[in-house]
């Protein structure tokens, strides 16, 4: 016994000595990791070639709207021109740079470019850096007649009293808006041939100057050329924005915490909630708006929708403004669901929902490719196309909601980031007599997507990720295949002097369908 209790003690030691060499091992590893990690590395050409071929093999393997909107011909031609761009070491950004023009040919909304996670972890510690000061809202030019507007809506230059919100911008640094526009719209991904999606991503704050400094270079100063309130165009030259300097400039400031309490956990996950979905009623004028930003997982929308639309049947709403523009999609259940609560007929999901592959030679690039693989096997079934189809969706129509079904006047408003399951929600409810549907053409596309499934996959050299849909959705077949958005049925675009006051024109135009109804009704 005390010969095996002297050996089991000789084994913990050896145990603990080696557990204690791989913790070494480890830590050293992971800090050498972060220490190897430049923000100005460059990768050599034989090294970005091999990442390229990765990229465009999984793209030709598993995506199934390669073709949809860009002939193969054209996407060999771009995937080429890639290629030939890679004769010259490249940092990261430059890379990805080459990596988004060539995947925005694809013409679909969910394959997009996404930074290594080193890289994000750079970031998100980096010192900022000098920026482009100017942040745009951008429409129209879609005809001849129509002239594209860009107009300012910040300016990270604050002590600027010329150009604010609402200034009409003409050029920047000698190029027109429109070739700037049009050369940044050739690094956005869209559904079909949609611009109104490009047009608001350039609008989202902070987008603009982001893509223009990516595309153009930074400079210590930009001339623009500007039209002021009457009409006349001048031009100015303003500096680039150094936060370094602008922090100096303000001095330090002694920190003093606040006197209310901070909010606990359940308020705050109650507020985040509320960021996402939220139901405002005027019980006074029976009307009510639900702001929706998301179909994700995690707001718990079941409860929050049963328990808005049984507050708008007991309060007797009868116009109901549902805000969407903010909505990039989420969970197809939770869209099926609000519809099922407003929809006057039997609706599908889709006409035809499937994969064209099972399984992949590139699985290890791919994020959860067994699990997805597992889907496809037990819950697809493979057609006379050849394709895994889920017949589920394809087959099954859903009916509406018995209780606490909305039977009043529906006002669905949308734009450039309405994406994915909102525009499958829009779709359902396009033809009803009851729901109009105001603001902009969706972002997402009319007659289906590249969706449902969308993995990142993992470059293995340089790490930058990219969104690969599996499974291509075809929303109604009868619909045009034109690469347009659901089409709103009253169209509201802002003017510059919307920008100026900061209006919100289209809640504007949709309160006044409102009062228009409900004098018709009157006079009825």
């Amino acid at each position: 016994n005390q010969r095996m209790i002297s050996k089991q003690g000789a084994v913990n030691k050896i145990a603990g000595v080696m557990a204690g060499l791989f913790m070494l091992m480890l830590l050293t590893g992971c800090g050498s990791g972060r220490a190897s990690f430049s923000a100005s590395r460059k990768y050599a050409p034989d090294i970005l070639q091999k990442d390229y071929q990765v990229y465009r093999s999984l793209l030709e393997t598993h995506h199934p709207g390669l073709y949809w909107y860009t002939s193969k011909d054209s996407m060999d031609y771009f995937f080429n021109w890639g290629r030939q761009q890679l004769n010259d070491s490249l940092t990261e950004p430059q890379f990805r740079k080459i990596l988004s023009y060539v995947t925005a040919k694809v013409n679909c909304g969910h394959t997009t470019v996404r930074p290594s996670k080193a890289w994000n972890k750079y970031s998100d510690t980096a010192r900022l850096g000098k920026m482009f000061p100017l942040s745009m809202k951008l429409w129209g030019g879609n005809t001849p007649n129509d002239e594209m507007k860009m107009v300012v809506t910040a300016n990270l230059n604050r002590r600027d009293s010329i150009l604010r919100r609402g200034t009409e911008i003409l050029s920047i640094n000698g190029r027109s808006k429109e070739l700037i526009v049009d050369s940044l719209f050739s690094f956005i991904s869209t559904d079909g041939y949609n611009s109104t999606h490009k047009f608001q991503s350039l609008s989202n704050r902070g987008l603009f100057g982001s893509l223009y400094t990516n595309i153009f270079g930074i400079s210590e100063k930009y001339q623009v050329e500007y039209r002021d309130s009457s009409g006349t165009t001048r031009q100015i030259i303003i500096p680039v924005y150094n936060p370094a300097a602008d922090t100096v400039g303000r001095g330090t400031r002694t920190f003093r915490p606040s006197s209310q309490s901070q909010p606990t956990k359940k308020q705050q996950r109650e507020l985040r909630k509320n960021s996402i979905r939220l139901l405002r009623m005027d019980t006074a004028n029976h009307s009510a708006m639900m702001d929706l930003a998301s179909f994700g997982k995690g707001y718990n929308l079941k409860k929050f929708f049963h328990q808005s639309f049984e507050a708008l049947e007991k309060n007797g709403i009868t116009h109901l403004i549902i805000d969407l523009r903010s909505n990039g999609g989420g969970s197809v259940t939770n869209s099926t669901l609000i519809t099922r609560y407003i929809a006057n007929h039997p609706f599908k999901i889709a006409d035809s929902l499937y994969a064209v592959k099972k399984g992949s030679p590139w699985a290890r690039y791919i994020q959860d490719h067994f699990w997805n693989k597992l889907f496809i096997k037990f819950f697809t079934k493979k057609r006379a196309d050849g394709y895994y189809h889920f017949g589920y969706f394809e087959r099954h129509a859903f009916k509406p909601k018995k209780n606490h079904h909305f039977d009043g006047q529906v006002y669905i408003l949308t734009g450039g980031n309405s994406f994915s399951a909102s525009t499958l929600f829009a779709s359902a409810l396009l033809k009803q007599d009851n729901v109009t549907i105001v603001g902009e053409e969706t972002g997402g596309g009319a007659y289906g997507n590249s969706a449902w499934l969308i993995p990142d996959a993992t470059l293995p050299e340089t790490g930058i990720r990219f969104r690969l849909p599996l499974f291509r959705l075809v929303i109604d077949k009868n619909t045009p295949k034109n690469g347009k958005g659901v089409q709103p049925e009253v169209l509201a675009l802002p003017t510059v002097d919307d920008i100026r006051k900061n209006a919100d024109f289209k809640v504007i135009r949709t309160m006044e369908l409102i009062r228009n109804h409900k004098e018709g009704v009157k006079k009825n």
